[in-house]
């Protein structure tokens, strides 16, 4: 495997930003943000505080776990691992900025759709991604999309923040290299036969 970095660490603080400036100009200051956990937990966290230091207003702020909400829960994960679910104020009638790091096949957006309903009825949801890489399973596109990449569907894209324990932030596709494992698994086919 491979790993090409898209957006280096001054890209992606330039976007975090830009996208904070978006969110004062369009939607104002109250409004909420809901992180995805875990990807998406440290980019509300982050855009929260920008918000309020250009705004003097920090919007309110939760986090989804949508390990329960998975439509794949009972389809051979094994043990899931629990996060946290935090949302302390009241929903109903808010405007909510739902924030992940990529969005996917956007099943993990669905879930995390469901689960916000469980806490009551917004006036409106938007979704934030740092990447969209596409391959959409379910009719979902993102209001906020900081970048665009175009990856196969084995390929990994990583949104790395200094908050995760990263050493700078960044975003980096992992592409799996085909033509190697195409190679390895020629070879030993060669060699079973040869076996033989």
């Amino acid at each position: 495997m491979s790993g090409t970095t898209t957006m280096p660490s001054d890209e992606l603080q330039q976007l975090l930003g830009r996208f904070a400036d978006e969110i004062i100009d369009t939607l104002g200051t109250g409004i909420a943000l809901v992180g995805i956990v875990t990807g998406g937990a440290s980019l509300a966290n982050r855009l929260a505080g920008l918000i309020e230091q250009r705004s003097g207003v920090r919007p309110l702020l939760g986090f989804v776990d949508i390990t329960l909400y998975r439509d794949d829960l009972y389809t051979g994960l094994e043990k899931p691992v629990l996060g946290e679910t935090n949302i302390d104020f009241d929903v109903t009638g808010r405007g909510i900025i739902l924030v992940d790091d990529v969005l996917f096949t956007g099943r993990t957006v669905n879930a995390a759709l469901t689960q916000l309903m469980d806490y009551g009825r917004p006036r409106w949801v938007k979704l934030l991604v740092v990447v969209d890489r596409g391959h959409r399973e379910f009719p979902i596109a993102a209001d906020f999309v900081g970048q665009t990449v175009t990856t196969s569907k084995r390929d990994r894209v990583v949104v790395h923040l200094t908050e995760d324990g990263s050493e700078a932030d960044g975003v980096e596709v992992i592409v799996r290299d085909r033509i190697v494992r195409d190679r390895i698994v020629r070879d030993r086919i060669v060699r079973d036969r040869g076996e033989q």
